[in-house]
């Protein structure tokens, strides 16, 4: 953890090592909460707006009431007060706040948590390690940013055991998914590819927006269902999250790549250009 964590819960600034969650809440027993992550440069968050319409539609497919914005807006204010986080990760959590020790939920007030932290910045380039475990497409909380992290737990620890940077899912049809915390693309004979949402991966911002820019620099990216072992002979690979950017892949477990390609290079480009002259896109 880093040594500069600001925390923020339900309206009051505590010490990051200091009680201030109760026991009772449901994200801690069953793990029952929402959140969203953001990347920090120079003391400002980015592109705060679409995580907080993704938080609201997580929260509903999650069958929570509407988390209140402005509460997570006052909370997101109060930890980036103070020295600027030159880069760091800023992250808001929802939950369902106190309940039983069961799955059952009592009529009762959200918890909001914010936090904000320094972090090193990506490497250059990073190594993917395929595990033997699936995304579940059918999942009820498929598409879903929940607070309910353990298999990504153990299986990035598995990546990270190896020398990997992420680790890459496949779904129970034996299609391309994600990684744990990042979406994954191809390129496949000068075609960018990646698997649509409907293959149980999440919408991520970042995905959102390297889609997005690259069809507006005439880079067209397909949403396609890809089988596993695209990875195989894929030309180049790449990942994109919210503090990777897009991040070029130089192995596959043990199959080396090029990195960056240069249909990575030119979307990298046009990410750290689209960003630079937008905070909030």
């Amino acid at each position: 953890m880093s040594t500069n964590t600001r925390v923020w819960v339900d309206g009051d600034l505590v010490e990051p090592t200091r009680a201030a969650v109760s026991a009772l809440d449901h994200a801690v027993t069953v793990g029952d909460g929402v959140f969203e992550t953001a990347k920090i440069v120079d003391g400002a968050p980015f592109a705060v707006s679409r995580h907080q319409q993704r938080l609201l539609r997580s929260a509903a497919g999650l069958g929570l009431p509407a988390p209140d914005l402005a509460v997570v807006e006052k909370g997101i204010a109060a930890v980036l007060d103070g020295p600027p986080i030159g880069f760091g990760r800023l992250r808001w959590s929802v939950t369902g706040g106190v309940g039983p020790l069961g799955s059952d939920r009592d009529d009762t007030a959200l918890t909001y948590i914010v936090l904000a932290a320094d972090q090193a910045r990506p490497p250059a380039s990073g190594k993917l390690a395929v595990v033997p475990w699936t995304r579940n497409e059918r999942s009820a909380v498929a598409g879903l940013k929940t607070t309910s992290y353990a298999e990504n737990v153990v299986a990035l620890a598995r990546a990270k055991s190896v020398g990997a940077i992420e680790a890459v899912f496949a779904n129970t049809r034996g299609e391309l998914c994600e990684c744990t915390g990042s979406n994954v693309f191809v390129v496949v004979d000068g075609e960018v590819l990646t698997p649509p949402l409907d293959s149980g991966a999440l919408g991520g911002i970042t995905r959102e927006l390297t889609i997005e820019w690259a069809r507006e620099a005439d880079v067209p990216v397909h949403e396609t269902a890809l089988p596993l072992d695209v990875l195989g002979s894929a030309d180049e690979v790449f990942i994109t999250s919210s503090t990777k950017d897009v991040l070029p892949v130089h192995a596959v477990d043990e199959r080396e790549l090029p990195a960056p390609g240069p249909l990575t290079e030119r979307l990298q480009a046009v990410f750290r250009e689209r960003a630079a002259g937008d905070l909030d896109p």
